[in-house]
């Protein structure tokens, strides 16, 4: 059994995390832009290539700081893979290697061709306790690929996890570890501080484009 760590983000996610800030940022900008001056063209791609950079320069470091949970040190990926071994169904049917991606922190497991769907749930669900899991399940309507194969997850997320531990999105559903009071809070800090300053951000921005 293995203790829960934690450990710092680290720089190349907090450029990451810095650059996608400044994006919605420069985007901000750049819609006021559109709206009052449609015509300089120019200024528009400044404000939707340097806000990136800028973003990425200054709050990269800092965000570099913040601390995440860490369980095990065999990668997320391999640790799925490991689950779900026997669980192949063979060429054009559901396979690992072809249904299961991986960004280095949040895996995808793709339900779609699989005949063994609550097997892959079984063995893939203990996971989410040490990070996130994403399903894709289509949108579950009727002109969807497999229908049932929507309602058929969530019965089984919804009988073992709370909603605070789901996010769903129109074609997958994505489970995660249950947050420290610690990382909650600083989570709370974060956004509550990107609440105050992005939106006068804005407005700074859009006096000065007035002037």
């Amino acid at each position: 059994m293995t203790e829960q760590a934690t450990e710092r983000v680290g720089l190349w996610l907090g450029l990451q995390a810095g650059g996608f800030l400044g994006l919605y940022f420069g985007f901000s900008l750049a819609l006021v832009s559109a709206l009052t001056n449609p015509d300089e063209i120019l200024r528009l791609v400044y404000f939707m290539a340097l806000p990136p950079f800028i973003g990425s320069i200054l709050l990269g470091p800092f965000l570099a700081r913040r601390i995440r949970p860490v369980i095990s040190k065999t990668p997320p990926f391999n640790r799925v893979l490991d689950a779900v071994k026997g669980l192949d169904e063979g060429q054009g049917k559901w396979r690992a290697l072809s249904h299961i991606r991986s960004d280095g922190r949040t895996v995808r497991v793709d339900l779609h061709d699989s005949t063994r769907v609550e097997d892959i749930l079984f063995a893939t669900l203990p996971l989410v306790e040490s990070f996130p899991i994403r399903y894709i399940v289509g949108r579950g309507i009727s002109a969807s690929r497999q229908p049932q194969l929507r309602p058929l997850v969530l019965e089984t997320i919804d009988g073992q996890f709370s909603k605070t531990r789901q996010s769903r999105f129109t074609s997958a559903i994505e489970v995660g570890p249950e947050l420290s009071e610690q990382l909650r809070n600083q989570r709370k800090k974060i956004n509550r501080l990107l609440a105050i300053f992005l939106p006068i951000a804005t407005f700074l921005g859009w006096l000065e484009m007035r002037q």
